[in-house]
Formats: C-alpha cells, structure tokens, sequence
C-alpha cells in the first residue's frame, strides 16, 4: 500500500535520456509486483512455462531490465529482508486482498468475463520464495547486483541513495521519500502504454521525479515532520491513519501545530498509536546495511539461455536478442568513453562498469 503522499507530492516527468549514465536502486518486490500484475494472458492468467511454474515477474525483470540497460540506465535491485513486526496488520490484509480477489477472479472466468477476469488478477499476484530465488539468479546471469536489505528494500534503497551510491530509489510507493531517499523515481519499471481496466483505452505511463529537498521547502516542513504527516494519513506501520485524516488535512495540522503529540493535544479525538516512536525510528533510523558491492558484470549468456529456456520455455530468440541489444549499447558507450577520454574529458561510468559507490 504504501503511504498516501499522491495529492501532495511536486513531481515532474523525467526522459530515459535525462536518466541514462545514472545508478538507480530498485525496490525489487515493488517491481516485482508491478510485473505479476501487469504481464498476463488474455483471460489474465499469469505467464507460466509447461510445469505451471509462474514467469511474469522474470519476463518482466528480464526485458525491463535490458531495456533500460540500453538506454545507458542502471539498475541495481534491493530485496526485502525481515519486516518489522508493526507491518504484520498490513501484511495480513495484503493477504486478505489477494484472497478476496482470487475467488472474483475464479468467479469471473467461470462466467467467461475474461476483461473483468483481468481486472481481478492483477490484484492476486503472490510472490513464492521459489520466485524471488529465479529473480535472483536471473539477476546474477544478466550481470546485475542485487542486494539483500535486513529489513524493507526501500528503506535500504533510500540509504544507498542518501549516500550517494546510487542516484535515486525507484518505487511506485512514496515511503522512500519518509525514509529520506533524496530522489525517487516513479513508473521507471512499468513505463509505456497501459491499457485501462474494463476500457478499451490506453494511457501513457511515462516516469516521475521526486526530488525530497524541493518537496519539502515547497510543503514548508522539515523532514521529521513529513513523516507525521505520513502517520497521519497512514503508513504501512499503522494502516488506516487517523480516521477523516487525508493528506491534505494533514498537511494543515502539522504546519499549524508542527508535531503529532501537538495535535492531539489541541485536537483530543486524534488518539497517538501506542508505538508512535517505533514507527517514527523506522522511518528516521531504519536498518539498513552499508555492506555491499555494486559490480556490473557481463551476462553469462549461455547460462542464462539454459535457465531461462530450457528451465522457464522463454524465446531463445527473443533472450538472446535482448542481451545483445545491451552488448551493443555497451560497446557504442565504450567507445563514447573512449572517444571522451582521449579529449581529456572525465566519462560517464559504462553499464559493464568497476565497482561503484559514487553518485550515479
């Protein structure tokens, strides 16, 4: 779900071409999800392969990757570990959503309502271990790192960007911002044209810049008090917020009385959650972790089509055509360093690069 920052946020359209030469740290179950609910057959089945094994997500990290790798963006993916046990209420009413959506979707199918079939599939889209180790592995065969946060892939994805590792979090939930990522980047994972439910129309995706320091002197608030805000309106960590509470109203309180336990002073009906400072500590001091290696490497082509199609039943074709597409990007950009560098110019990092840790 995330936190409900939409009506509030300063966003603006941002190209590949203003993003490429940039590092960016992906919240991988966002996009994940993203994948499951997007890549699906015509009566919204997810993509399997002949052991009814679910491919979406890898059809969608294999492509969107290569994709953006050619266009000189790169990404660096960040997993989720351990969430802390204020997330269970939330976690258990995913769960609750994903069910209740399951038996419309069944519902939906028996009667051959294929376009409503759709619309409930994307809300059932369940991430399996055996899942997230593919994801992985595909990662790693594509010459991409991936990171294992300790807690939430956001908050570690918001660190990494904070500290310069990497030039923005790239999520379509706006907790990145409350963790302090200075920049995030929406729509980087699912950009195009997507058709609307239940409609025969398109609506193009393009991606978003968040860029914090802005948004915070044009709200006027410090960074303490946006999360607040977002405890007010709601979190992952106390869903629902406070009731009759949107952002906008949030906004109002806190830039009149500046913290939560001033409001509910003033405002006796506004009752603090019991672990205020906890859910504060997770946003403001998240765990995180600073041991990481972001090494791009050259795909393992031979691996990667053994996995993907003689294991999964992808295209051989379409595999191998995706990676060259990114070998030959690499090898233009090589020789624009090349060409760079002879001119005494300092040249922007390749895709296949050394180990980073500077500003993407």
């Amino acid at each position: 779900m995330g936190v409900d920052l939409g009506p509030l946020v300063q966003r603006r359209k941002v190209s590949f071409e203003e993003l490429s030469g940039k590092t960016n740290a992906v919240d991988a179950y966002n996009a994940l999800y993203q994948f499951l609910a997007i890549i699906r057959g015509p009566t919204g089945a997810p993509l399997m392969d002949r052991e009814g094994r679910v491919t979406s997500h890898l059809s969608g990290l294999l492509y969107r990757t290569t994709n953006l790798a050619e266009r000189g963006i790169r990404l660096v993916y960040v997993f989720d570990g351990k969430a802390p046990s204020l997330k269970d209420v939330e976690i258990k009413r995913r769960q609750q959503v994903k069910e209740q959506a399951t038996v419309k979707y069944e519902v939906a199918v028996s009667k051959g309502s294929y376009e409503e079939a759709k619309k409930y599939a994307q809300a059932t889209g369940r991430l399996r271990d055996t899942m997230l180790d593919d994801s992985k592995k595909l990662l790693e065969l594509l010459g991409v790192p991936w990171i294992q946060a300790p807690s939430e892939g956001e908050a570690q994805a918001a660190y990494m960007a904070a500290q310069g590792a990497v030039w923005s979090a790239v999520s379509q939930d706006y907790d990145a911002l409350l963790f302090g990522a200075p920049r995030l980047v929406r729509n980087l994972t699912i950009s195009g044209k997507r058709k609307l439910p239940m409609r025969q129309a398109y609506v193009q995706i393009d991606p978003e810049l968040v860029e914090l320091e802005s948004m915070l002197r044009e709200l006027g608030l410090s960074r303490e008090q946006l999360v607040d805000l977002g405890i007010l309106v709601g979190t992952d960590f106390n869903p629902g917020g406070f009731k009759g509470v949107g952002p906008k109203t949030a906004l109002k309180l806190v830039k009149e009385h500046g913290t939560l336990e001033k409001i509910s002073a003033s405002k006796p009906e506004i009752l603090l959650p019991p672990e205020l400072n906890r859910i504060r500590d997770i946003f403001l001091h998240p765990e995180v972790t600073n041991n990481y290696n972001l090494q791009w490497k050259e795909p393992d082509i031979e691996s990667l089509v053994a996995f993907l199609c003689g294991e999964r039943d992808f295209n051989e074709e379409r595999v191998k055509a995706a990676v060259d597409r990114v070998m030959a990007a690499e090898s233009q950009q090589t020789r624009k360093r090349e060409e760079t560098e002879s001119k005494g110019e300092k040249p922007l990092e390749a895709f296949f690069g050394p180990p980073s840790t500077q500003p993407g």
